[in-house]
């Protein structure tokens, strides 16, 4: 094994493939961080929305969550790279395709999460807030959302981590992320051992971080709510 080929290739394959610093328009956290960030509020809406009592707030909530769970990430990003030249007579970037893709199918996943995470908060607790003279949205936001936020943490970080793993998909449209990046090194180094097992290894250092920050919240969340 050479690792000489990781050490030639270092800062393209980790300031444009990982971290989007460069020539091309790509980089797995610029795509990972939005995507989370954006999936999470639509998976929000989502979520609320399929509590909603309202059929015509449920109803197609429940539709978007079960259709986009049903059918694979990487049909998804392909319906986008395809059906919008189609409909608009206008091609995306990689990147808009790519992050619009994501943030549409990952928040049906968080949907579901914040939809379990707001009903294990204890009827009793929700009951005796109502009691006090709060209102819906008062009651939503100062008691509900604040402790179902901590019990979805878990489920959170693992879908979140699940969504970084799989911005490696966006490379099939030409997206540069740190995969396509090892792909670009690899057809002129031929050494795919060495560099794919590098960026293995960036991925499981990245995802393993993430863990580690989750049960530390978690842990202070347990602290300052006995």
């Amino acid at each position: 094994m050479d690792f000489q080929v990781v050490t030639n290739n270092f800062v393209f394959l980790i300031a444009q493939g990982f971290l989007g610093i460069g020539a091309f328009t790509g980089g797995t956290l610029r795509l990972a961080i939005p995507a989370i960030v954006f999936g999470f509020m639509l998976g929000t809406l989502v979520g609320l929305a399929r509590l909603s009592p309202s059929r015509w707030l449920n109803w197609p909530a429940k539709i978007y969550v079960e259709l986009f769970r049903g059918v694979p990430l990487v049909m998804v990003i392909f319906w986008f790279w395809f059906m919008i030249p189609t409909l608009s007579g206008k091609s995306l970037p990689e990147y808009s395709v790519a992050l619009t893709a994501f943030v549409i199918f990952e928040a049906a996943y968080l949907a579901e999460i914040v939809r379990a995470g707001i009903q294990s908060v204890p009827r009793g607790q929700v009951e005796a807030a109502t009691a006090t003279g709060l209102s819906k949205s008062q009651l939503m936001r100062h008691v509900i959302l604040p402790q179902a936020l901590r019990n979805m943490i878990p489920a959170l970080v693992t879908q979140f981590i699940v969504l970084v793993k799989d911005t490696s998909l966006a490379s099939i449209i030409g997206y540069v992320d740190l995969t396509k990046a090892a792909q670009i090194v690899n057809n002129r180094e031929i050494r795919p051992f060495e560099i794919y097992l590098f960026i293995a290894f960036v991925y499981w250092l990245l995802c393993y971080s993430m863990s580690r920050y989750a049960k530390h919240i978690e842990r202070r969340f347990s602290v300052s709510h006995p």
